[in-house]
């Protein structure tokens, strides 16, 4: 059910939407049939205010653009359950049946991209034509002997600690990394720094702790055979927030269909620090 601008999921968590479109009146779905639809889910631990850059380009060129917050995050309810994926590509499958999109890109930016392989999977691609994967988590994160190029497990044991002993300085930290800031790079502003880790403490901290065992365990190389449709990878090579050896170069070679666009010498956070250039790529992708 559609309520200004929130959606009811299936346990009656509301969930934030953003509905843009130059051909928008007022609240969600009152969208001309011709507008493409693109559904964009947003990384670990922001909102859909991540995305604003490309939301924007791509509405002004015609595309009807829907971001939401994910539960436990943003502007969106703060259960204390549902924070694996098959419960997140659920809330994602109740945006796009209540906000009546169809023949819709997904385009997930990291912990989103495992949403759109679920329900890829779960929900069989319904209502899907591409999809787009950036910086993404897909397929699997954890370092294990038959995934080699994964992230240690002790890695993802000390970022739990550190967002227990202190959320607001661990993520100080986290971003330094996520958007490529060093002694010798600063690609992003100390306000945009600020910026984001305002919005990573609008988020509970369940859902928080939550997602993030899920981004860090979460399989998901039996999800690719359902990407069906032509998929776009793009990731930074240096990206150490997700390595792209175990991510995007992974999925590449096991997704039909996909083509991947590798940043050279791009960081996590693409979505700011080389925003131009991916808001330039995903529009030529809507194209083909």
């Amino acid at each position: 059910m559609i309520t200004a601008n929130f959606i009811t999921t299936a346990d009656n968590s509301k969930l934030y939407v953003k509905d843009w479109s130059q051909t928008v009146s007022t609240g969600l779905g009152n969208t001309s049939s011709s507008a493409t639809p693109v559904v964009l889910m947003s990384g670990w631990p922001l909102s859909a205010d991540s995305w604003d850059d490309q939301a924007m380009v791509l509405a002004e060129a015609g595309h009807r653009v829907i971001a939401y917050d994910r539960r436990g995050f943003g502007r969106s309810s703060q259960p204390f359950n549902g924070y694996d994926y098959d419960s997140l590509a659920d809330d994602l499958a109740a945006v796009i049946d209540q906000t009546g999109v169809r023949d819709a890109t997904l385009m997930g930016f990291s912990m989103g991209g495992g949403e759109v392989a679920r329900y890829m999977s779960r929900h069989n691609g319904r209502n899907v034509i591409k999809t787009a994967l950036i910086s993404s988590v897909v397929p699997f994160m954890l370092k294990t002997p038959d995934n080699p190029d994964g992230t240690e497990e002790s890695v993802f044991d000390k970022m739990r600690q550190g967002m227990l002993d202190d959320r607001a300085k661990f993520f100080g930290d986290f971003f330094k990394d996520f958007f490529g800031v060093g002694m010798l790079s600063q690609p992003v502003s100390e306000e945009l720094l600020d910026w984001a880790r305002s919005m990573a403490m609008q988020a509970s901290l369940k859902a928080t702790l939550e997602c993030a065992k899920s981004f860090a365990s979460t399989d998901f190389r039996p999800d690719l055979a359902a990407f069906t449709r032509p998929t776009l990878i793009i990731h930074g090579t240096k990206d150490k927030t997700v390595p792209i050896a175990a991510s995007g170069r992974a999925a590449v070679a096991a997704i039909k269909q996909a083509t991947l666009i590798e940043y050279d010498g791009a960081p996590h956070g693409l979505f700011a620090t080389e925003k131009t250039r991916l808001s330039h790529d995903l529009l030529a992708f809507m194209r083909t």
